[in-house]
């Protein structure tokens, strides 16, 4: 019996060392995915992203390309979406390509579908070019591109709530590769809408 008891305690010993090892070199391969990613974060919580992501659209170059679940703009000037709206017209003056893809359904009638259909009109009358998803698939996503090495991403919609009173977070990542991989996705959604 003190033998078995020994086998089983030397198996369990063995089993766990092997686990550990597993378990550690797992570890190390993401800490390593992570530092060649060569990738910079910064976290936004609340109204930290709206000064943050007007800053980026300021300073845009080339290209802005974005995805939005919702974004109301068009209604009172003043209003954060609608200096988003202003930020992005005058980065398409500065000669900069700025894309903006919206939810949309199949309802007419659905209050988001209306909302982001009035803010794509408003949007295309200052010169951005506006795509809406596919009606099948519902494009809940908050994320934005620039010049193809910032990336912003996050709970963030484009809506006066969101932006300034609720508690959402967003973050800005500063890589070309993850930048070029979002781009590529919010590509895709463009291209399953048309």
């Amino acid at each position: 019996m003190f033998r078995f008891r020994k086998k089983i305690f030397i198996l369990i010993g063995v089993s766990l060392l092997i686990v550990i090892g597993i378990v550690s070199v797992y570890a190390k391969s993401r800490q390593d995915q992570v530092r060649s990613a060569g990738c910079q974060a910064v976290m936004l919580a609340n109204e930290e992203f709206f000064p943050v992501l007007l800053k980026s659209i300021d300073e845009a170059r080339d290209e802005i390309i974005m995805s939005v679940f919702s974004f109301k703009a068009g209604k009172y000037t003043k209003s954060y979406p609608d200096q988003i709206a202003g930020r992005l017209e005058r980065a398409v003056k500065r000669g900069v390509r700025v894309f903006v893809v919206l939810e949309t359904t199949d309802d007419k009638a659905d209050e988001l579908n209306i909302q982001n259909r009035k803010a794509g009109k408003f949007l295309e009358g200052k010169g951005i070019k506006v795509f809406f998803d596919s009606p099948r698939k519902t494009t809940h996503t908050k994320l934005t591109v620039i010049d193809k090495r910032l990336t912003l991403l996050g709970s963030h919609n484009f809506t006066q709530s969101a932006l300034k009173y609720n508690n959402e977070i967003s973050i800005l990542l500063n890589s070309s590769d993850l930048a070029g991989n979002a781009r590529n996705y919010i590509l895709k959604i463009i291209k399953e809408g048309e």
